[in-house]
């Protein structure tokens, strides 16, 4: 259809490894967790992908993704929307030592690249960076997470 559904919840998909490759299972009602909720939630969906016990249930509904392809050693890439109803999806790659300039000098740096791939039609593309650059803002300072800047 082309209504656009407004939800009061937050399910958000994230990637995880499993012995057939990635999967991407649902964390329901991610606004309502802690970030031990959230944790707890991804090792309990690691498990069951390693175990192969994840039902299609665990993997279905979610509107926004989180993929870090940075643990097999991703550099950058593009992630891809994978189909209704996700709107987003961002993509974290590897975190390396490069040379860039900072304060005036070149200095080797960790960088790691972010990419976040949305759906046009119902994502402004100023709120999607001025997202990505808060998330790039907490991820080179966690305390921002925690304090909730």
């Amino acid at each position: 259809t082309k209504e656009i559904v407004y939800r009061e919840y937050c399910d958000v998909s994230v990637a995880v490894a499993s012995p057939n490759g990635l999967v991407v299972p649902v964390i329901r009602n991610a606004e309502e967790l802690s970030f031990a909720g959230i944790e707890k939630a991804i090792a309990t969906y690691g498990k069951k992908a390693k175990e192969g016990t994840l039902s299609l249930e665990d993997m279905s509904g979610g509107t926004f993704s989180i993929s870090n392809g940075g643990v097999f050693g991703s550099l950058m890439g593009t992630p891809i929307i994978n189909f209704s109803p996700q709107a987003a999806i961002l993509g974290m790659h590897a975190t390396k030592m490069r040379p860039v300039v900072y304060n005036g000098k070149v200095e080797a740096r960790p960088m790691m690249y972010l990419a976040l791939t949305y759906d046009h039609r119902i994502i402004d593309g100023r709120e999607a960076v001025t997202f990505l650059k808060s998330i790039a803002q907490k991820i080179e300072d966690p305390g921002r997470l925690l304090l909730d800047l």
